[in-house]
């Protein structure tokens, strides 16, 4: 689609640069002010069609965050994961114990539970939030 524009432009400026030898240099200020109003349109053009391409990606990536995609959620997902933070807990807890004692084996820890609760918050969005429903005074 390029190239048939940049054609179309070459076979625009070749034009306008023959009617400028047909006509002379005083009409060369209309000249190149009618070719630099074919290049702001086409630039406008593109601009909006490149504005329009994105705003429609947006709309299909705020579609798509609206609703999950099937199976994001599902239960093996969730099991997956717990099992795989507690086997990987028993080696980090050792290690961490090892080398930093008791306070390591609680950095430790606290890591495990934030990455577990930062999954938690990805499935569940608004798990942590406090609503005053059923808090009526």
């Amino acid at each position: 689609m390029t190239d048939a524009h940049d054609t179309d432009l070459k076979k625009d400026l070749a034009a306008t640069l023959h009617v400028r030898r047909d006509l002379g240099p005083e009409y060369e200020s209309e000249l190149v002010d009618s070719f630099l109003e074919k290049i702001d349109q086409r630039i406008d053009n593109a601009v909006e069609r490149r504005l329009r391409r994105g705003l429609a990606e947006q709309q299909m990536q705020a579609a798509r965050g609206a609703r999950r995609p099937k199976g994001s959620d599902s239960w093996g997902e969730r099991f997956g994961f717990g099992i795989v933070s507690l086997v990987l807990a028993i080696p980090l807890s050792a290690i961490s114990g090892a080398f930093g004692g008791m306070t390591g084996v609680v950095v430790t820890w606290v890591g495990i539970v934030g990455v577990n609760m930062t999954q938690a918050v990805r499935l569940n969005p608004g798990l942590f939030q406090r609503g005053d429903r059923g808090h009526e005074d």
